[in-house]
Parts: structure tokens; sequence; C-alpha cells
């Protein structure tokens, strides 16, 4: 008997774990969708919205790259000593101010183009940046799908300046700015995996548009590959020589960053890079996991809604990584003292040469 009603209580208790994994749904006001939340049916009209007018019908372009962007500017502005709210939208606020920043130079232009979503739907800055730049990355074939937590409450103050690492930066300087912030010196390398969807406008502004890698389009592995190769050339067409923040490219067409220059470079980072070469599950599951990170900065996940549902799945990843047509192992500047850089096959064909990032 009593091995009977045992097994009658585990049976309830199992049946009621069940019926607990099953989440209700709850309908949204369009008739088409559904939420988890009820808070994120508001999601959806702003998804539409974006996609059509903002990322030109879903692209992986320029609008998708400054958004992605702007998620970091607006969230490092954080430091438990210096103040800043972290991802609270200051820089869309009290932009007067903080677009002003010689670290934010350029970014104007992609607040001003989200200033008129954000005045038609019901959202705070802050929420609207990390919306954007999550959907952006969406669009983006390769990319994780990000996490989206709403709730975040309008930025009261602008950000201090100098928060946001320059390029030109000691790799001294950008560990201890990122890991006053909370962040460690391989989830500021994950963070990096951005650069492979990024391209400069001011670097050089007499080529707007420069890519940081050869496939500005793919959320792919191969900015930690080429970023490793052996500079030959700076891509402007005017002196020929570096500007500020700028080593010289190994391909045509291609700006490299003195920051990623040596962050691939240094002994504390240098091993982190190499290993996402060519591991694009590792790379994507770390990117995601700081991109988390990032877009919570300054605030409670406990107080936030998660409405990561919302957020597109992005297309597979139909390549491989590869060295540039053109480059051989031998062009790879070893760096990592504790494994191999990978074997890679060259493309085929004439070496490659890097257009830039058209204009939306």
């Amino acid at each position: 008997m009593f091995f009977k009603s045992l097994l009658s209580l585990l049976a309830v208790v199992t049946f009621q774990a069940a019926n607990a994994a099953v989440i209700k749904r709850v309908a949204c006001a369009d008739g088409v969708h559904t939420a988890t939340n009820a808070a994120c049916c508001a999601l959806f009209p702003v998804l539409d919205d974006i996609q059509a007018n903002l990322f030109d019908g879903g692209e992986c372009g320029e609008e998708a790259h400054e958004s992605l962007r702007l998620t970091f500017h607006d969230a490092i502005g954080f430091s438990p000593t210096k103040g800043g709210g972290g991802a609270d939208g200051s820089i869309i606020i009290f932009d007067d101010i903080e677009t002003a920043f010689h670290a934010n130079g350029g970014i104007d232009d992609i607040v001003d183009v989200q200033k008129p979503f954000i005045a038609r739907h019901n959202l705070t800055a802050g929420d609207f940046i990390q919306f954007a730049g999550a959907v952006a990355v969406s669009n983006c074939p390769g990319a994780p799908r990000l996490n989206f937590f709403m709730g975040r409450p309008e930025a009261t103050a602008p950000s201090p300046d100098l928060l946001v690492p320059e390029p030109f930066d000691t790799i001294d300087t950008i560990l201890a700015r990122m890991g006053d912030a909370g962040f460690s010196s391989d989830e500021v390398v994950a963070l990096l995996a951005s650069h492979t969807v990024a391209a400069a406008d001011l670097v050089d502004p007499s080529i707007p548009g420069t890519p940081f890698d050869s496939t500005p389009g793919l959320f792919d592995t191969q900015v930690f590959i080429e970023v490793q190769l052996r500079g030959t050339a700076f891509p402007g067409t005017g002196t020929g020589q570096a500007t500020e923040g700028e080593v010289e490219s190994p391909l045509r067409g291609e700006m490299r960053l003195q920051s990623d220059h040596d962050l691939a470079r240094d002994s504390r980072t240098a091993c982190e890079w190499q290993s996402f070469a060519n591991n694009q599950a590792k790379m994507q599951t770390a990117f995601k996991a700081v991109m988390l990170k990032l877009s919570i900065l300054g605030h409670n996940q406990a107080d936030l809604i998660d409405c990561s549902e919302v957020i597109p799945v992005p297309k597979v990843l139909t390549t491989t990584p590869h060295l540039p047509a053109g480059k051989v192992k031998t062009d790879i500047e070893q760096a990592c003292a504790s494994a191999a850089f990978p074997a890679l096959t060259a493309q085929a064909g004439p070496a490659t040469a890097v257009p830039p990032v058209p204009p939306s």
C-alpha cells in the first residue's frame, strides 16, 4: 500500500511538472502574433517598421552595421566610479552632448535616423537602441539570435566623456576601461565579433564605408582571420599614410584598426582571438552572451521583460572560414603562444579586393 501511494504521488508530481512546463501564450491585438508576455506584443509593429524602413527590407547593410555600433556606444557609457547609466538611451536623449564626444564621431547619423522611429513607437530610447541592434544582427547570415529585454527607464543624464574606447588606445587602456565596466579580456574579444559586419566612415574620411573584413554582409569569422594577416598597405587613395587609429591592412579596400591589430597580438588576448578564427559556433555563443551583458549594463535583468522571442532567427551561414584569395599561411602573423593558427584553405582566384559598403 505504501509503494502504491508513493507511485501515485510521483505520478501527480510528474503531471504537475509537465503542466508547469507548458508556457501559456498571449494573443496579441493584431490577431497575428502571440507572446509569452503581453508587453512584448508592442514590439511586433516596431519590428515590421524598422525592417522595412530602417534596414531596407531586412538587409545586413549600412544602417544595420551602424545600429549595432550604437548599442555599444550607448551602453559602454557606464562606470561604477565615473558615472553613466549604461544602456539607457542617453546617447539619443542627450545627443547634443554625447555625439560631440570624439569617440562617438559619425554616430550622429544613425542617431538622427533612429529618432523618428522612437517618436512613433511607445519605447524608451534605451529599449529602442538595443532592440534595433538585435534585429540588425538578425539580418546578417551566420549571426546568433540575440536576446532582447525590455523595460529600461528613460535616461536622466548624459554619459560622461572618455568612457568609449578609441582605436588608437593602448591595450592596457582598453582592457582597463572595459574591466571598469565589468568585462573580461575574453569578453572584449567576443564583443569585437561585431567588426565582422562593420565598416569605418571617419577613420579615413577619404574612403567612407571601408569594411573591417572581406565579408561585411556576413556574420562570419573572417575578421579574426584577416586581422591576423600581415599588413601591406593602407586602403586610402590619398597620402598612403595611416590616419589616427589605423594600421596597414592585408587587403585592398579593407580597413584595419590599430586596436584590433594589437588585441590580436597581445599575449592577454591573442589566443582567444585566434580561437574564433575557424570556430563559428564558439564565436556565436560568446557574442550572444556578451551582447546580453552589454545590453542590460546599468540595469537589473530581473526588472526587465524577456522579449527575445520577437527577434528574428538569422539565416544560416553557408560559407566556411578561409584565407582570402592570394594569401598563404605564411602571411599569418602567429601570436598565440600555446596553439598554432588553424590550417585554412585560400579562396581561388585573383587577390581579394574589398568593395566599400554602399550607403543606404
